[in-house]
């Protein structure tokens, strides 16, 4: 006799995302272990000792004045009380957030003050008092696309070469960038991205689709992209944080602000801290016609420099979907305190094999960053005194 399955109870008026969240909680406070200022090497040795005992990680970073250690792990594991009693501890606190390793709470306790972190690639530095502007083709398609593309953007005024190798997309029949043929082509195209950086320049960034290509990628781009699609991706995202390289991390389209940071506190937890944060876009609500790919979330952006040191870009191409666009929205993005943008460009859009309709000449890229660059000089003074 076969058994009868009962389906789980179905809740009244709840969206597939609502019942999602409910599943996806995230936890609400995290701890952390404040060191005196003159506690011993042994004494810092010690309390770390006693974390890896309960089966948590930790965290040691090192201030100028003052070390402070955070929980990496399940923390409901350890009598909290017990670590403020250990030698060499000033105190041992609670933080109201889920994401406290990347949390401006945690960094001015350990600098004593809440200064923006800056990324530094090269000689390239985001998030400091100047946007950057990282431009190029969303996918590699040849060598001379690639080349060309980089040398007229760094003309434009562009910092860092974007190119796509291995490229998430809806279809399957879809193309998914050089680095879907084979390992070779794969190879071929980063080694392209690399000397147009390099001939150019200009530091790189590509996108990792999947765990197997993390150390590929990792031999020849600068910085190493997460996009939307692989937000929720721990596996993933822990791998590419142990690369140690700076960390292009991108929101998922239907994803909270909270959730964003959260899943960005993973790849802090693994001592890597050099995270470049990207809103890219949210999923459009109402019925009717859909005028953009996304509704580009700018209110997100100073919202989340109120909660963390990281710097934060935007990426109008995915956001709005439309060429038409990219000018208004760069603009907007820079006077709403982004430290960069993230453009799509072609020097013929219309022959992009992927992403065509969203795409900007190279001429429409040089206007866009030096406006840009004027809105930042309005708008720095002010977002200055606010951070």
């Amino acid at each position: 006799m076969r058994r009868k399955v009962q389906n789980p109870p179905k809740r009244e008026g709840s969206s597939v995302f609502e019942v999602a969240k409910e599943v996806y909680k995230v936890p609400r406070e995290g701890k952390m272990i404040i060191m005196k200022s003159d506690a011993t090497k042994e004494q810092i040795a010690q309390v770390v000792k006693e974390i890896k005992k309960c089966g948590l990680r930790a965290d040691v970073s090192r201030g100028e004045f003052r070390t402070i250690i955070g929980l990496v792990g399940d923390e409901s594991k350890i009598s909290f009380a017990h670590f403020a009693t250990l030698p060499g501890v000033k105190e041992a606190r609670a933080v109201e957030v889920s994401y406290k390793l990347i949390s401006k709470e945690y960094r001015k306790l350990l600098e004593g003050e809440s200064e923006r972190m800056v990324v530094k690639v090269g000689n390239v530095e985001i998030g400091g008092d100047e946007p950057i502007f990282i431009a190029g083709p969303c996918a590699v398609e040849s060598k001379e696309q690639l080349l060309r593309i980089a040398e007229e953007s760094k003309q434009a005024g562009a910092d860092i070469l974007r190119g796509g190798i291995f490229k998430p997309r809806s279809s399957v029949h879809s193309f998914q960038g050089l680095g879907s043929i084979g390992w070779k082509e794969a190879e071929q195209a980063l080694a392209w991205l690399r000397e147009a950086g390099e001939r150019f320049e200009l530091a790189t960034v590509t996108e990792v689709r999947g765990e197997t290509q993390v150390d590929l990628a990792a031999e020849y781009a600068d910085i190493l992209q997460i996009g939307a699609r692989n937000m929720y991706n721990q596996d993933l995202l822990t791998k590419v944080a142990r690369k140690n390289k700076p960390i292009l991390f991108k929101r998922h389209f239907g994803a909270g602000i909270e959730e964003f940071l959260s899943l960005a506190e993973y790849i802090a937890a693994e001592g890597n801290k050099n995270i470049i944060l990207c809103e890219r876009g949210i999923l459009p609500i109402g019925k009717g016609k859909n005028f953009t790919r996304y509704t580009l979330d700018l209110a997100a952006v100073p919202a989340i420099q109120k909660e963390t040191f990281l710097p934060i870009i935007v990426d109008p191409s995915h956001g709005s979907g439309r060429r038409d666009l990219i000018f208004n929205m760069s603009c907007a993005a820079i006077a709403a305190g982004a430290n960069g943008v993230m453009i799509e460009v072609h020097y013929n859009p219309e022959e992009a094999l992927v992403d065509a309709q969203q795409a900007i000449t190279l001429d429409e890229l040089k206007e866009i960053i030096d406006v840009c660059q004027k809105i930042n000089r309005l708008v720095a003074p002010k977002r200055n005194e606010e951070s």
